[in-house]
Parts: structure tokens; sequence; C-alpha cells
């Protein structure tokens, strides 16, 4: 339902004629090696403490929403009317649309429309004792102008939140697909499956990077024998790995950590190979041993705990700290509707329970690898039990 819920959140937001600045508040459940040993003990049953800093009538709207947000076919009444020509060809109409989505729904998911109103929210988050990650909301970018446009948009922002009190902003956050085009993201990640199952395949353009699927990996994407990448596309790759490269150093120079979020099974594979070549590069400099880039694992996959420790083992035969957001996962309903179509098994664990598991797995154990210095971690979770097996352990 978590996922679902999600899901349709994104697309009810996605139709907004809004630029987006998504600010997530976070508490000691983000761990980083080796300060997280400093901080205090949270105690999640101590509701009293942890809202304090919240009036009450924030709270029961925020309870408000979520409860509307659950309700699917409020969802997508929003999203029709949103979609609909009779209502946002007129300007008089759009005009309320957009005003009362933007006092109510947009107000309670994102940041602001710009950076300064994104400073201002943090701002005031900060004076409640929390922090945030801010997220400059752009994906799906089709063209390097676009991912050109995308990528100031992402430096301006880590430029903003430099301007920050120290303690204020936990992370940055990046959708590759913002700065790489789609369908070059499909490419690469057909050659890197076909290069899994045909090892002697050979990818000239592939840089040092780490193992990137497992035996257990989804590989039912790619079918048939790719093409190799023209040179046109190999300059593309070029440039948004350089892309993602520029972004990393504006937040290295800042000592700003950089959080790579994580998309569906069709292009993750290629979005893993430029993190890890990033992160090859810059966590191996990282200050006080902690990474700059981190991933993003879905615990809803299958294959994901085997993936993690495949990454974490070469990240320490490569002497580097590496970082990872684990999360469950958000693209449920496309994953499985695409192995259905193709008469496979979905690559997401069967039941809930499963998935819960699997998270609790890779949070334990990238805890483990967290003490001994060679990883670092995002709890990622609106799960409360999940929060307090992990405060307990």
């Amino acid at each position: 339902m978590a996922a679902a819920v999600a899901l349709s959140r994104r697309a009810f937001l996605s139709h907004l004629p809004l630029r987006f600045f998504s600010s997530l508040t976070v508490s000691p459940a983000i761990l980083s090696s080796p300060a997280a040993s400093s901080a205090p003990r949270l105690n999640l049953d101590d509701t009293e403490r942890l809202y304090a800093s919240v009036p009450t009538v924030d709270l029961l709207s925020s309870l408000g929403m979520l409860y509307t947000m659950a309700m699917e076919p409020a969802v997508d009444l929003g999203m029709a009317v949103m979609r609909s020509p009779a209502v946002m060809e007129r300007r008089v109409l759009r005009e309320a649309v957009v005003g009362a989505v933007r006092r109510t729904v947009y107000r309670k998911f994102c940041a602001g429309e710009d950076a300064e109103e994104a400073e201002r929210t943090l701002g005031r988050l900060w004076e409640r004792g929390l922090r945030g990650i801010v997220n400059y909301g752009m994906e799906d970018a089709d063209d390097g102008s676009t991912c050109d446009r995308n990528l100031a948009g992402f430096i301006k922002t880590v430029e903003m939140m430099a301007k920050m009190p120290p303690d204020s902003v936990s992370f940055a956050c990046v959708k590759i697909t913002a700065i790489c085009p789609i369908h070059l993201l499909e490419r690469i990640s057909d050659l890197l499956r076909w290069e899994k199952k045909h090892p002697s395949c050979h990818l000239p353009w592939k840089q040092t990077s780490f193992s990137i699927l497992t035996n257990s990996s989804p590989l039912y994407h790619t079918l048939t024998t790719p093409p190799p990448l023209t040179q046109e596309e190999e300059v593309q790759l070029q440039l948004s790995y350089s892309r993602l490269t520029t972004l990393c150093k504006r937040c290295a120079d800042t000592n700003l950590p950089l959080l790579v979020d994580a998309e569906y099974t069709s292009v993750q594979p290629a979005i893993d190979y430029m993190i890890y070549s990033a992160s090859l590069e810059f966590n191996a400099n990282a200050k006080k041993q902690r990474p700059i880039v981190y991933g993003t694992l879905q615990s809803y996959l299958k294959d994901a705990k085997e993936r993690l420790v495949q990454a974490v083992d070469e990240a320490e035969k490569a002497g580097i700290s590496i970082g990872f957001k684990l999360v469950r996962g958000a693209y449920l309903s496309r994953e499985s509707y695409l192995a259905k179509s193709l008469g496979v098994v979905s690559p997401i664990h069967s039941t809930i329970q499963e998935t819960h598991t699997c998270y609790n797995d890779c949070a334990a154990f990238l805890l483990e690898r967290m003490v001994k210095g060679s990883a670092s971690v995002v709890l990622a979770t609106h799960n409360l039990e999940t929060g307090r097996n992990l405060k307990e352990g």
C-alpha cells in the first residue's frame, strides 16, 4: 500500500505547472560513519518529544492530507481534473485549480517553487530542530539541452544549501534521469545486461566501476543482442557522466553528500554504473570517511541483498567507503506489469513481509559495515517497526 500511495502522490504532483523543490525532514535515523556513534538515542515511542516542535494544527492538517492521498479515487479525480483540457486551458479555472493545489497538496509535499522559497522552508525546519534533504524535482530528460538546464538547477540548489547553517541540511538529491537522456540509460542498461549474459561481450566505452548485476538480477529486458553505442551515443554518455561529476565536485567542495535516486529496473543498471564510477572518483577522498556519493537500493527487489553485498565487498577491496540510501521501492505496479507482459516472474518479492525482511537484512549488513568504517547508510523508511528494530539493534 505504501508503494502504491507514493506512486499516486507522485503522479498527482507531476501534473502541476509548478517547479519542485522537495524537502524531506530527517531524524537520527540517518546514520553516517563515524559521527553516528555520538548521535543521541532516539525514542520512537516518545511522541510528545518527537512532535513537540510541530503545532497541533499542522499535525492535524498533515494527517488529513495523508489520509486523503491514500484514497485512490481522490487521487484519480485530482489527476483527471488537471489532465482535462476543458479545465486547464481556461485561465480562470486553471488558476483556481493550481491555487487550490498549491495551498494544499503542493505545500505539504514540496518545499517551494524556487531555491529562495525552499531555503525559507529549510530555515523553518531547522528552527524546529529538523534537518532537510533537498531535491530539485526534475527527471526524465529527453535531450542534452534539457539535461544541461536541469544540471544548472541542481547546481543552484547545492549553492543555496551551502549558504544555510551547516547542520540544517543533510544531503542533496539527484535523479540521473534528469541529467542523462532516458533513451541512453535504456541503451546502456541493455548492453550491461547483455554483458552479464555474455561475459565475452566488449564494451569499449565502459570505464572502471563495480559489478552491476548478479546471477539473480532480472535480465529479461534484453532478449536479443543490442547494437553497440553509436559514436554520438558515446559522446552523450561522456557528457552525461561529466554532468554527474560536475555535481559531485560541487557537493564535495561544500562537503555535502549527494543521494542518487533509484529508478525502474529497465534503466537501473546504467544508473548504478554511473554511481559506482563516481563513487570510485569522489568517495576515495571523502572527508572524515563519509562518502560524497550515495546510491539507492530498493529492497523490494529479490536481488537487492546480493547486489548490495557485491558492491560493498568490491568497495572495500578498492579502499573506499560506499554509501547507500535504503528504501523499499516505488515502482511496484510498473515492474509487475512489465514482468507479466513478458511472461516472466516478477523481480519483486511476493509478499510485503519478504520486502520487510530484505530491508532489515540489508540495513543490518550496512550498519555492521558502517561500524568497520567501510560503508555509510541512510535508512529511508516510514515503517515504525523497522525504526524500532534498527534503533534497538
